[in-house]
């Protein structure tokens, strides 16, 4: 049975938010493992952390939001909304990438590294698409009116 807060989703978006958990997981692995150093270049100078320890904590919030979209299917709106967060909350180094030159993941040029900036937007379309997170938004605002 569905709800106005808790839309029905098609295969294709339960399709889709199981292959973003399973890309959170693949990247919070890279976070604390092999790709470690690579990703410290994404982390912002002005933030007053320690590289380490947010490559370590961005990692381990990875695998969790990634565990919660694959197990935690009833739950799939408000993970998908804190997954949407999270994209979010890790732009600015991203940005920062950008602004410093500095080259990772193959992103050597300041045009790869600007065109990347053009994903983040569609990741958290991704997480709220797949989820039905943006579904329960647009249903409840309709709702409230």
């Amino acid at each position: 049975m569905s709800t106005s807060l808790s839309p029905r989703v098609s295969w294709v978006q339960h399709a889709a938010r199981l292959l973003l958990g399973g890309a959170l997981l693949l990247a919070g692995t890279g976070h604390l493992t092999t790709q470690r150093e690579a990703f410290q270049a994404q982390v912002p100078t002005w933030l007053p952390l320690g590289p380490d320890f947010v490559v370590v904590a961005s990692g381990v919030v990875e695998l969790a939001l990634g565990a919660a979209l694959i197990a935690l299917p009833r739950h799939r709106v408000s993970v998908g909304a804190l997954v949407a967060a999270f994209f979010v909350a890790v732009f600015p180094g991203n940005i920062s990438q950008y602004l410093t030159r500095t080259d990772a993941f193959g992103l050597n040029t300041d045009q790869s590294r600007l065109i990347r900036l053009f994903f983040q937007p569609l990741l958290v379309a991704w997480a709220l698409w797949s989820t039905g997170a943006w579904a329960a938004w647009r249903a409840g605002r309709r709702a409230a009116s």
